[in-house]
């Protein structure tokens, strides 16, 4: 299974906007020897907590500095997230249904997509699956009349405990409070099907003061080092505004517009959850007649998670995916229960992963070419210098600095207005940033460029390029010129 999430993902650049900000933060942390507190392009990035800068650099040491060692840890982190799915079911006396629901998870869309992405999600599943697991372990003996696992497990359920809040701290170290629905899904089973001593399995003060002290070790120095403003953007502004407002185009700022978005999950899940999503209607109708302990606390862990996101203005289609092993869980066991054959299901998942196999490997090179700053990049390599700084004028995509940076030392230029960033260089002021001392190069609009430099100077270089602004949905022509001293 890792083998299947890595392939292609060596040939592919980095992809607009998260990945490149993501694989430069780690960068960055490796420059500074800061692990506390993350960087981009030599500013703070609060968008997301240490987790997955730390395992980028862990690969990075091991690969170099490249989009495939940047995208290595998150292809660990799916291989991760299948093999709990099967051992969950294997450990429940379900090993078969456990296999077809780690591929079913491996094997939908939205797993291929962000199991070969440098970014935070595919560990926030992992992460959140262990303590789903681990939740169901401490209620045991609710299931115990539904499950012989019941008499199979030991009577010690420390470990579970244990699990159950480490794995919580991971998923907040991963992506913040989301990482903590877990709590909730136990919270709502409880609701539904009481269980005796509830607060006592779980030693909900003893388990969250462990929870807060583990992400301490990290949170109180990355505070003390920001004055407080990792917390301020961290969550203020990323986690509360992306709930109460849309955020980088996702969503929408109009209440009206809110509300009629709040099916968004149930339409977009027909395409993230691809292929097997077709089955989730018979699903649904079956689970409405019948179902038992487990069906409720997979319902509930995968309802909340929708619930949560759905509520959230800030919306884009991968948000649900900590609910894909549960849901594929749900979908393997009844599937089967419904008399589905295994040379079905086989011939559904060598078709599946013919297809993705076939775009990751064949689909990803004929890409590469369009993406203009990998394009750039290769045309103006021979020329870099170390000490060289740059700039952009309306495509300053992440993926500039990420590629830039491999060769140079300087960072993207941003006017500033008392210390802060207040936007990237202006059309009048190229001429002034290239015309100072020292080698430099920006990056333009060639239309503006050829207006700007109908001549090229001497000591000036010029590249060119067409291809897709990801990030901004467009079509763009681009062109780097360059001042060698």
């Amino acid at each position: 299974m890792l083998l299947f999430h890595l392939a292609g993902t060596w040939t592919l650049p980095l992809v607009d906007r998260d990945e490149p900000r993501f694989a430069e933060a780690s960068r960055e942390m490796i420059e500074r020897g800061d692990y506390v507190v993350p960087y981009f392009n030599n500013r703070y990035r609060f968008d997301k907590p240490p987790l997955t800068y730390w395992c980028q650099v862990a690969s990075y040491r091991i690969f170099g500095e490249n989009a495939f060692a940047a995208r290595f840890p998150t292809a660990i982190a799916a291989a991760l997230t299948a093999l709990g799915i099967f051992a969950w079911g294997k450990r429940i006396g379900l090993s078969r249904a456990g296999f077809w629901a780690a591929l079913i998870f491996s094997l939908c869309l939205q797993t291929f997509i962000h199991a070969k992405a440098a970014v935070a999600d595919m560990w926030l599943v992992l992460f959140v699956l262990l303590a789903h697991w681990a939740g169901y372990e401490l209620l045991r003996d609710r299931f115990g009349a539904t499950w012989r696992s019941a008499v199979l497990r030991p009577n010690d359920t420390r470990i579970w405990w244990w699990l159950f809040y480490l794995a919580l701290a991971l998923a907040f170290l991963a992506k913040g409070p989301i990482g903590l629905v877990p709590l909730g899904t136990v919270a709502l089973f409880q609701f539904l099907r009481p269980v005796p001593h509830f607060t006592r399995r779980f030693l909900f003060v003893r388990g969250i003061l462990l929870l807060l002290g583990l992400v301490a070790l990290w949170g109180v120095p990355a505070l003390l080092r920001t004055h407080g403003e990792f917390f301020a953007i961290g969550i203020g502004q990323h986690v509360i505004g992306r709930s109460f407002g849309a955020m980088q185009g996702h969503g929408s700022r109009s209440l009206l517009i809110s509300l009629l978005s709040l099916p968004f999950y149930l339409v977009t899940v027909f395409v993230s959850f691809a292929p097997w999503s077709v089955k989730l209607p018979v699903l649904a109708r079956r689970l409405w007649q019948k179902r038992d302990a487990f069906d409720v606390y997979l319902i509930a862990g995968s309802a909340l998670i929708f619930l949560i996101f759905s509520i959230v203005k800030t919306k884009l289609p991968h948000y649900t995916l900590p609910a894909f092993p549960l849901l594929a869980l749900l979908l393997a066991r009844n599937w089967i229960a419904g008399g589905v054959t295994e040379r079905t299901l086989r011939r559904w998942s060598l078709a599946t992963a013919s297809v993705w196999l076939a775009l990751a490997l064949i689909g990803f090179p004929l890409l590469a070419p369009y993406f203009v700053s990998a394009a750039l990049f290769r045309q103006a390599e021979p020329y870099l210098q170390p000490d060289m700084d740059f700039a952009a004028y309306d495509f300053v995509g992440p993926s500039l600095v990420w590629k830039f940076r491999s060769r140079v030392h300087g960072f993207l230029f941003y006017n500033q207005v008392k210390g802060r960033d207040v936007g990237p260089v202006r059309p009048d002021q190229v001429r002034t940033f290239l015309a100072r001392p020292g080698p430099h190069f920006v990056v333009l609009p060639t239309p503006l460029a050829d207006q700007l430099y109908p001549t090229l100077p001497s000591a000036y270089r010029k590249f060119s390029t067409r291809g897709a602004d990801v990030a901004r949905n467009r079509w763009v022509d681009l062109t780097l010129i360059m001042k060698n001293r």
